[in-house]
């Protein structure tokens, strides 16, 4: 049985449920932004690239499968990334190496203000800032747990890595961020 996302998608795409995918709009909008500014690092290019992931679905190209193993939220943010490296690959950047480029240029300046709006708390700030100064893989890894609250089993299909691939890169990951967090003279809490 799918999730409840997953069961407002199916409403969506046989009934027609114009409220269906506004209440899932609106609910990812904010965090697909945020996932896909990571890769493009242009806000106004990552709204667009939000609202192309919505247009997939709207669209029905790509199918969500009702299964207890794959949530609504895992294959959404799978479109999402698809989307990005597809901007990427038409902008004849050929490859943003996720060893190199995932969420690079986060400070909050004038350019990238709502970015700064998303970033709801001062610990959310301070963990986005410290992953730009550990391994991309990591950074991934991490912003998929901490800020969209995805387990390991939903993070390996997103970043196509088996299940002891991604715990490796989330307990590496967080050795890093620990190591940061020492050197900026903060205390890991998180």
């Amino acid at each position: 049985m799918p999730d409840n996302d997953g069961l407002l998608y199916i409403r969506f795409l046989t009934f027609s449920d114009q409220k269906a995918l506004e209440i899932l709009f609106n609910k990812y909008r904010e965090s697909l932004v945020l996932f896909i500014y990571g890769f493009v690092r242009n806000i106004d290019v990552a709204e667009e690239l939000m609202m192309d992931t919505f247009a997939v679905l709207v669209s029905g190209v790509a199918r969500y499968k009702e299964t207890d193993k794959a949530l609504f939220k895992t294959w959404l943010f799978a479109v999402a990334k698809n989307q990005a490296f597809l901007y990427l690959r038409k902008q004849k950047i050929w490859f943003v190496s996720l060893e190199k480029e995932f969420l690079d240029n986060m400070e909050a300046d004038a350019s990238t203000q709502p970015i700064a709006v998303l970033l709801k708390t001062e610990r959310d700030a301070q963990l986005y800032r410290s992953l730009k100064a550990i391994d991309a893989n990591y950074r991934q890894a991490l912003y998929l747990q901490y800020f969209e609250d995805m387990k390991p089993e939903q993070i390996s299909r997103i970043i196509k890595k088996n299940i002891k691939q991604t715990y490796n890169l989330l307990a590496r990951g967080k050795e890093a961020l620990r190591a940061i967090y020492a050197k900026m003279g903060h205390s890991w809490d998180i």
